[in-house]
């Protein structure tokens, strides 16, 4: 097992932008990162995902993630390698592409909902654990599957979570979030999103200040 490790940043806040076109990448990756924003996630059933990456990519500074979600295959694993990506989001826990990313270096993180998947993904090198949805699970349920993790795996909460929910999921041990639809919906104006982006961030810093 080669575990790299889930990456010291300063808001472990993650955009996912469902629904991107190349076109948009560059205004609204731009807006993000501009508002402190050092995780973006281009979901694959998006058009054109690896094009919207290497855009990403070559606009962020090195310390921010750049990757893909939905990433269900070594075939995508390897061209989000490619396309200079070093963040993989999946919905499941396949060992064999948590294990590929690995090897690329990329910091890993699947999608879990019960303690089974959560230590199968531990267990395989995940980086962090996305439990989604997040808000089915609530702050309660996630504490109560922390019990019997391993203490250094980051947790994230992510689906149905926004700015609101911070102090709730602060209290249980949770401080990483994927914000989608509540920061970006295809078609947005980086305008736009660059003020939901400020918003969320002035939200974390006063969440978790100290």
């Amino acid at each position: 097992m080669n575990r790299i490790a889930w990456p010291n940043l300063e808001r472990d806040l993650i955009a996912i932008l469902r629904g991107l076109k190349p076109k948009e990448a560059e205004g609204i990756v731009g807006a993000l990162i501009e508002a402190g924003f050092e995780a973006i996630e281009v979901p694959l059933n998006s058009p054109e995902p690896f094009r919207s990456i290497e855009i990403a990519r070559r606009l962020a500074p090195g310390n921010v993630l750049i990757g893909a979600g939905t990433v269900l295959t070594l075939e995508d694993a390897d061209r989000l390698r490619d396309a200079g990506g070093n963040l993989l989001v999946s919905p499941n826990v396949e060992p064999s592409v948590i294990e590929r990313a690995s090897s690329h270096g990329m910091v890993t993180m699947p999608g879990v909902f019960t303690p089974t998947e959560a230590l199968a993904a531990a267990r395989a090198g995940a980086s962090a654990l996305k439990f989604f949805p997040a808000s089915v699970l609530g702050p309660g349920g996630i504490k109560a599957i922390q019990a019997v993790l391993p203490p250094d795996i980051r947790v994230g909460a992510v689906g149905g979570v926004s700015e609101s929910d911070f102090a709730a999921y602060k209290a249980v041990g949770v401080r990483t979030f994927g914000l989608g639809s509540s920061l970006y919906k295809p078609g947005s104006l980086p305008e736009d999103v660059a003020k939901k982006a400020r918003a969320v961030v002035a939200a974390y810093e006063a969440a978790f200040a100290g």
